[in-house]
């Protein structure tokens, strides 16, 4: 009758630091999972070269170099680029003459 009392502890023991373990590795893989989860799903975050204003690179458009945060903002910034290189060719042509 003592062997079967032993070997029934022994047995409770080994369950419930089975089920520890098992809570243990559980808690373990939702921590994980979070943190998986938690990461920024657009990636790095650029800033937008006409308003700098920082957005997900997923979201961004990219053109001759530089990020936007809309096609507006691309083309205002394209176009005064485009005005500031016709003025600075202007200058140029008056210094040469």
């Amino acid at each position: 009758m003592n062997l079967l009392i032993i070997r029934l502890i022994i047995f409770a023991v080994l369950f419930f630091a089975g089920l520890k373990l098992y809570r243990i590795y559980r808690e373990w893989k939702l921590d994980r999972e979070r943190l998986d989860h938690d990461a920024p799903e657009g990636g790095q975050m650029v800033r937008c070269a006409w308003c700098r204003v920082h957005v997900p690179e997923a979201e961004a458009l990219r053109d001759k170099g530089e990020w936007f945060c809309s096609s507006a903002h691309r083309d205002r910034y394209l176009q005064e680029q485009q005005q500031d290189n016709d003025g600075a060719d202007g200058e140029e042509d008056d210094r040469r003459d």
